[in-house]
């Protein structure tokens, strides 16, 4: 029997199987993905530094909003950017260009909502630090 025959191509059995594929995913874009080790790195000084600057809950949640929020967007980028390589077969077509520039536009938006969300929380603690 190919091995082919028994991968899995229909709906997951239960919660735990579909939680194992998810888990496999987030694992192979941290793998494969240099912006998204780039970004995780990002989010474990932004939290370390909002535990270090002791900033409210409040802030904590607008910082763990704007993290994730980068994340989802590079994770749906490099969905975009996987489909748009298989369909294309990896030729050059503007119209691919098109979308895998639009879909990386929006991980830019996100990142700079997250910059912006950032000088929010930290600015005022440095100057009540610096004072």
């Amino acid at each position: 029997m190919d091995s082919q025959n028994n991968k899995q191509t229909g709906k997951n059995k239960n919660f735990i199987q579909a939680f194992g594929h998810a888990y496999d995913g987030i694992k192979w874009v941290f793998i494969h993905e240099r912006n998204f080790k780039f970004d995780m790195a990002c989010a474990v000084i932004t939290m370390g530094l909002g535990f270090i600057l002791r900033i409210r809950l409040e802030q904590f949640m607008w910082l763990l909003t704007a993290i994730i929020l980068v994340l989802v967007g590079e994770i749906l980028n490099t969905v975009v950017e996987r489909i748009m390589d298989f369909m294309s077969d990896h030729h050059y077509d503007e119209r691919v260009k098109v979308i895998k520039d639009v879909a990386a536009g929006g991980v830019v938006l996100t990142a700079i909502f997250a910059i912006v969300v950032g000088l929010f929380v930290f600015v005022p603690k440095i100057i009540e630090l610096l004072n």
